[in-house]
């Protein structure tokens, strides 16, 4: 399984990463303490299919904002 995933970071923002162990990498951001929590994952089969949606929201402001949208009550609460 592959994961495109978004965390929200000390400084409120949002961070879109990609991982095939979704849990070890939640973890090491946690470590570091870079992180306030995990807001939003994907998972796909098909590790292109992964990383084609993680430049799609890193790249697309309309898929971003979309997102944002839909867990907007997510972002709020973490």
């Amino acid at each position: 399984m592959y994961y495109v995933y978004v965390v929200k970071l000390p400084n409120n923002k949002l961070y879109i990463g990609f991982s095939s162990d979704l849990k070890t990498r939640i973890k090491a951001h946690e470590y570091k303490k870079d992180i306030k929590g995990l807001i939003y994952y994907e998972a796909y089969q098909n590790e292109q299919d992964a990383r084609n949606r993680e430049r799609q929201l890193k790249n697309f402001k309309s898929a971003y904002g979309h997102l944002k949208k839909r867990i907007l009550r997510s972002i709020e609460d973490v």
